[in-house]
Formats: structure tokens, sequence, C-alpha cells
């Protein structure tokens, strides 16, 4: 396949955390190790998002000198466009040059569904809409909750998702008419291999099981009668593990919506309990708080579990990278990826301690087991090959 234009969108400005960084960065990173020419649009037509007022705010200097910071890193820097919805105007090395950039583009990579389609977008010959948030997505498409959103979709030519179960018989994510095709996390393995902070004496994740997540990111969902909630739902299921082994626990939580973390009651229960905000508030430190974990345990949202919707993280991706074993709840990805050795599934709390104590037990195996899973189904060159087939 010739060289291409891609236009990569995402939400790297508009939401800078460190784990969200990595979601749409890979992506980019991928494209171009393929000899594309990638370029990356932000614009999400709502107000930019001020990380340290926590509300939105029509200055978006902070969120653009993050993206700016952000491309330099990765050798994009005159490679982005940044829209502030709040007056109209773009910013960025080549923010003049917006329109023209984007008419030139082959191919449109709709990471989230985080760009709105605007007329000069729509006019891209060949449109890609990634869903990253299986079940919840498709119930709002399903539903009608938000008729607006069903037309977004329809806008593009072709829907991938997260949902590697999406469409089979044991699955109760609604297709709700279109036409979804499996993906995953693309993950450049080569910066999961350096070190982007300087080595330091202590650091809260060293030696321990960790992850990074919220309480609860939003309200459960209906559909069909039956309610699909957040991973607060499944946690709770799993709080009395750090009484059934002897590994440490570390856990960098956001507090969820309404704040209603019960960090008491889950630091009472064996979970050490670090605020991610203040611990890993961007790509360098979200990497080096991974890298200096022992291995990664962590469970998925209710609705991904529920629905049999076969979601397997982006975050345990990065672990996998870095040869950090990984123990995750079984949402239905055992279908289609392998578990046991670097990967080991759990549904219950039993299993989840069976798994955490295996890995223990062999640890240099799973570490280099974590490596091989990765290199043969993440690495970013070859996921987003198979997005464009390239």
């Amino acid at each position: 396949m010739r060289d291409m234009r891609i236009l990569v969108s995402g939400l790297i400005g508009q939401y800078a955390f460190g784990g969200v960084t990595w979601d749409y960065i890979q992506y980019l990173l991928g494209f171009r190790a393929l000899g594309h020419d990638v370029w990356y649009l932000e614009d999400t037509a709502t107000w930019a998002y001020d990380p340290v007022k926590e509300e939105p705010s029509a200055d978006c200097s902070y969120n653009v000198g993050y993206l700016e910071r952000v491309m330099h890193e990765f050798d994009l820097g005159d490679r982005w466009i940044y829209r502030n919805e709040a007056d109209g105007s773009y910013h960025g090395p080549a923010g003049d040059l917006a329109d023209s950039v984007i008419a030139d583009c082959d191919v449109f990579i709709n990471v989230s569904g985080a760009c709105w389609m605007r007329d000069v977008v729509t006019r891209i010959p060949r449109k890609l809409f990634i869903d990253g948030d299986p079940m919840f997505t498709h119930i709002g498409l399903a539903t009608l909750a938000r008729p607006s959103y069903v037309e977004h979709l329809r806008a593009h030519d072709e829907h991938f998702t997260f949902g590697l179960n999406v469409g089979h018989a044991d699955c109760r994510v609604p297709t709700a008419g279109f036409d979804w095709k499996p993906t995953i996390q693309p993950i450049a393995i080569d910066w999961w291999e350096r070190s982007l902070m300087p080595p330091v004496a202590t650091h809260p994740a060293r030696g321990a099981w960790t992850t990074v997540m919220n309480w609860a990111s939003y309200p459960p969902q209906e559909f069909e009668g039956e309610p699909y909630g957040n991973k607060d739902i499944e946690f709770l299921r799993f709080i009395d593990l750090p009484s059934l082994t002897p590994e440490p626990f570390v856990l960098a939580m956001g507090q969820g919506i309404g704040r209603n973390r019960p960090t008491a009651r889950l630091e009472s229960a064996g979970w050490t309990i670090i605020e991610p905000d203040i611990h890993l508030p961007d790509y360098a430190t979200y990497h080096g708080f991974l890298a200096n974990s022992k291995a990664e345990w962590s469970i998925a949202k209710n609705g991904y579990v529920k629905s049999h919707s076969g979601w397997f993280s982006c975050r345990s991706a990065c672990y996998l990278a870095l040869g950090k074993p990984v123990v995750v709840q079984d949402t239905g990805w055992t279908n289609h990826l392998p578990s046991g050795s670097g990967v080991l599934a759990f549904s219950d709390l039993e299993g989840a301690a069976d798994a955490v104590n295996a890995v223990a037990a062999d640890y240099e195996f799973h570490c280099e087991a974590a490596r091989g899973f990765a290199r043969e189904h993440l690495d970013s060159a070859k996921v987003c090959a198979s997005l464009i087939g390239d």
C-alpha cells in the first residue's frame, strides 16, 4: 500500500493525564512506523478542561502547552492541530493551515470518537471510528439515547471496537445496526523499553502489584432492564484479595464521580491507595509508575464483564510491553487472546488469588511471556496495519 497522509484524533490535550496520552499517541507512532505521513487533530467541540481547576475553561493554554510538550517528546513537533471550541481558534505549528492539512488527508482515525465531524473532516475519503468503551457506547446507540451520536457514527466508513467478542453469540453487546470489527490497543514497544524518568531511590509502586483506575467514571446505564455499571461494582467482589496472598498491592485510584471512593474501607482490607493526579499526572510519570511495578492486577468495568464484551485493557497492554505480567478479569477476551503465561485471567476471588500466587512463584517466566505477548499481539505497527489493511 502506498504511503498515505493519516489523520488521528484524540484527547491528549483535553484530558492532560498520563494514561490518556498513551491511549492516543501510540496510534500515531504505529502509523508512522509503517511509513505514513501522520498528523494529529484535537477538535472535541467542547471547551478545554482545566485539570488544575477541575472545570471547563475558555482558556486552552494549559491544554495546548501539554500537547506541545507531548508532541515534542515523540518527535511529532510540527504535526498537530488543536481547536479551541470557546472561540473557534486553531493552535499548533500547523494551526493556520488546519483546513488544508485536513483536506489533504487520505484516512481519518477517530479514536474513541473524540473528534467532531466538521465538513472538512467528512470529506476525507476513508474514515474509521475506534470504540474503546464497548457496551456503554453501544447502549447509547441501541436505545437512541443520543440521536446525534448515532449520526456521528454514521459519518464514518468503518467501525472498530475494543470489544473483541462483539457480534458473538455469548456477547450481550448490541450491534445497533453497525458492522463492528475487533481491534486492540496498539503499543509502541520501543517506547516501553526506555526510561522516561530519572531513577529514584524509592517509588510507591516498587515491588508491588499495581493498577491505575477510577472508582467509577459515570453512572450505571440500563439496557433491556439490566443495569451495567463501573469498576466499583466489580472491585467489591475482590476486596478481600490482599488477605489471600502475601503480595503487596498499590492502586493509583481516582475517587470517581461524587468522590465516593471508600478509601478507609479499601485500606483496612489491605490495599494501599494513592492519588493518580499527584503520583502520575503525565505520560512520563505514568510510564514510571508502571515500570516500577512488579505486575498488574485489575478488574474491569461491570458493563464489560456482564456483557461478555471481550474488552482488553489498554493499560494492561502497556504493562505487558514493559515485561510486567498482568492478572486481569476475564470479560470474554480469553475467547480471542491466550491466557496462562504472562497474561492470566480470573473470574472469581479464589481464581484471582491463585493467579497472583502463580505469577509470584515463577516470576521471570511470566515476565518473559508478557514481553512475548506484547510483541505478538500488541505491536503498534501490526495493530495499525490491520486497521487500514496495510
